[in-house]
Parts: structure tokens; sequence; C-alpha cells
């Protein structure tokens, strides 16, 4: 049959009800299917790709008009002599606008949509959670809440620049917390290294930020080694007048010098008065391998005098809320500060720092000290099985420890206090009135 060609859109619209031709014709491929979709005309291309015939749908009329179809057209026309496949780009588009529909859906609900830098995030940390103490865990995830997800969590991790990532630093960096901008850039740094190993991006952008943000370098925690000034301390330590629960953590914590969330966390199913040891879970340290630590008689005597009690419960600290958690992390700090010492003098973790200097400086064996301070063993084969190393050297060393700190506050109690503490504790209280 003859095709027909099309001279204005009033021709279109001359058409009756009836007519016996079956399409208009434009030429170049381009045509209209008459009495289609429920009466109305269809526009249709018909054009070659890589050898094949193919039609594309260009609306209906009067909606698409002679004009428009014919723009159209010429867009597809050119899409074919540029290479593209003007069906597989209109179906590609069509699927870029549902995805954006689903993604847009997603971000409303709150929902990290998958490939975006919050999801991937959270698959790197949960197969990473189980090698991390609790402590350190917890920290990781914060900051990522607190300081990335809101600002690029719902982008795709391959899109993300290292522009992106410094103004993110820029954003901590501007509260003070330097450390904390270096420590979010070190995990987003881990979270990018997953997606190039997963194949969600081809590199990671915060390795190109090296020399943008100040330097830092990690604080030792500030303590006291000058054996009078300890004295003075445990001194201090006893003439708290919070209440027992604190101040058995007080006492404690110079006894045991483990670190502080070990402590809060303790226990009183890992404790063991008649091996006199505390066993702490891998789970609950550093490096993820169970930890031994004796108990000297002193520290027996206070655990004995906290039972009374605590005993009755899960946590040998329990915390001040019903709430069914261990006492918080800043209880000992604050009783410190309230002590008169300042976070610039001692902190909790100090103590650590305390009994290390002081044990070596008394000729305790580095293997010995180390290991009880339980720091992270290289060799993850070795630290699965060594956790009683030393452990007969450790307990002679233990209760020589507390017993060296009771003679230090018999000799602080003897004499009078150096006027250099005095003045160092009066700076002291001073600061933490400021």
């Amino acid at each position: 049959m003859a095709q027909h060609l099309i001279s204005s859109n009033a021709a279109i619209k001359s058409i009756k009800a009836g007519d016996e031709r079956l399409r208009l014709s434009d030429g170049a491929g381009l045509y209209l299917l008459l009495f289609v979709k429920g009466g109305s005309h269809g526009w249709r291309l018909d054009y070659t790709f890589e050898g094949r015939r193919k039609t594309l749908s260009l609306g209906t009329y009067p909606a698409t008009d002679l004009a428009l179809a014919r723009k159209l057209a010429a867009a597809a026309r050119k899409q074919v002599r540029e290479g593209v496949d003007p069906s597989v780009a209109r179906q590609a588009k069509k699927e870029e606008v549902e995805t954006q529909r689903v993604l847009a859906e997603l971000a409303e609900a709150g929902i990290a949509p998958p490939g975006s830098f919050e999801a991937v995030a959270r698959e790197w940390f949960a197969k990473n959670k189980s090698t991390w103490a609790d402590s350190h865990s917890d920290k990781v995830i914060r900051r990522l809440e607190r300081d990335v997800f809101p600002w690029i969590g719902l982008r795709p991790v391959g899109n993300i620049t290292p522009a992106d990532v410094l103004s993110i630093l820029r954003r901590v960096e501007e509260r003070g917390a330097l450390e904390t901008t270096h420590r979010v850039q070190q995990n987003c740094g881990q979270v990018f290294r997953y997606a190039v190993a997963t194949g969600l991006a081809a590199s990671d952008p915060s390795r190109d930020l090296r020399g943008a943000l100040p330097a830092w370098k990690p604080e030792h925690y500030p303590t006291i080694t000058d054996p009078r000034e300890v004295g003075q301390l445990l001194l201090d330590i006893d003439s708290h007048r919070g209440g027992l629960i604190t101040k058995c953590a007080l006492k404690l914590t110079p006894l045991l010098f483990v670190r502080p969330g070990e402590l809060r966390q303790a226990e009183w199913a890992e404790i063991n008065l008649d091996s006199a040891e505390w066993r702490i879970p891998a789970a609950k340290m550093k490096g993820r391998v169970l930890h031994i630590v004796p108990l000297a008689k002193q520290a027996i005597a206070l655990l004995e005098e906290i039972f009374a009690v605590t005993g009755h419960g899960r946590w040998i600290f329990p915390g001040n809320r019903a709430n069914g958690e261990p006492m918080s992390e800043n209880t000992v700090n604050a009783a410190l500060r309230r002590l008169g010492y300042a976070r610039a003098t001692i902190t909790a973790h100090g103590f650590r720092g305390m009994a290390s200097t002081m044990l070596h400086e008394r000729g305790w064996p580095s293997d010995v000290v180390e290991r009880q301070l339980s720091h992270a063993e290289r060799n993850a084969v070795k630290a699965a099985y060594n956790h009683a190393e030393h452990l007969p050297k450790r307990r002679e060393m233990m209760q020589a420890w507390a017993d060296h700190l009771d003679n230090l506050r018999s000799e602080a109690r003897r004499k009078p206090t150096p006027r250099k503490i005095v003045a160092r504790q009066a700076e002291s209280k001073l600061a933490t009135l400021s």
C-alpha cells in the first residue's frame, strides 16, 4: 500500500474514523500509525542499527505534534550516527530515573542505598567489629555517624572526591578536635579501601589529602611517677568522700593498672577470689585476647569490701542509673578532678603509665611488665596462647607492686607533703574551677 506524506498538522486533524490508510509517512523512516491506542495516532521511527531493523515509538498525536515528532526523529537519527542505539538509550534513561526515585525514597526514609558510603561503611564495620574491643568499635561507629554519614552517607562511594572528604574534615577541625579529625580521616580511608577491594570504588580519595591537615601525634596520657607525689596521690584517694563504689574503683585503679574501660566493665563472674585472679574475656580486651590479672591481697580486700554492696548483681561497679549498665567512663576521672588533680596532671589511663615506668625502674623484666599491661602482641597466633605467659612472675610482681604502693602511702603520711606538691595541687584545683 502506498504511503502518504504528511503535509501539516491540519492534514492529520482532517483524518476521520474509517479512513483506510494505515500510516502517513513523513520520510526518512518517520511515520504516523493511524488509529492506534484507543483511536489515537502513534508516531514511529524505523531505523537500522548494527545491521538490524528496529522501530522507536515517539509518542502519540496530538500530544506530540508534527514539529515535535520531527525533532525527536532527528535526535534519534543523530544518536544512530554517533553509534548509540536510541531504544537502548531510552531504556537506560528510564532505569536511571527509576533509580533516582528509589534513592530519593530511601533517603527520605533514612535508609542508606546499596553502594552508598554509609552502606559500605556499615558493611566494613560489621566485618571488623568482632576483632575490636567494644570501646574501640563504639568510637569508630560514633565518629562515622556523627561526622561523616550526615554529609556523604547517601552518596555513591565511588563518586566521592578528595574535596568532599576534606570538607568533612574541615568541619571537625573547626570544632578544635584535631585528634578526632585525623581519626575520621583514618576511618574514611579504611572504608574507601574496602570499597576499592569490593569493586565499588576506583581509589581512596582520602590518600590525596596528605598535608592538608595540621600535623598531629598521639599524646601520652599524663601521669605521676615521682614516688613522693604518688604517695600523696594515694593518700588523697583514701580521703575521697564519695560513694563506696567510686572509692573502691579509685583504689583499685593504681593496684591493677588495667584500662579504664576494662575496670568499669568488670563483672563478678570474671573474679575468682580463691585463685586470686581476674580473667578478662577476650571480647573486652583491646587485643581481643583473654587477659589474666593476678590479684594482690590488697586488691582482694577491696573486692571483698565492695561485694557486700554489689555482689548480688552483674557489675562490680554498677552505674547510678537503673538501666543495668556499669558506671560511667568518666567516674574515676571526675573523682580525680574533685580531689584536685587536673586532666593535665593525671587521668585514669595514666595509672598504666605510672605502673609501667615505676615497675621498670624497680628492675622488673620488661616482658613481665608488658604482658601484665596487655600490650598488643604483633603475632596473632602467639597472642591467642600467651595470656598466661610469665604468670608466676606476674603474680609476684603484682603483690610487690601493691606492697610498694602501701609503702609510698605510709611514707607520705609520715613526712609533710613537699611544698611543690602543694603548689601543684593548688594550680590543679584552680584549673578545674576556671
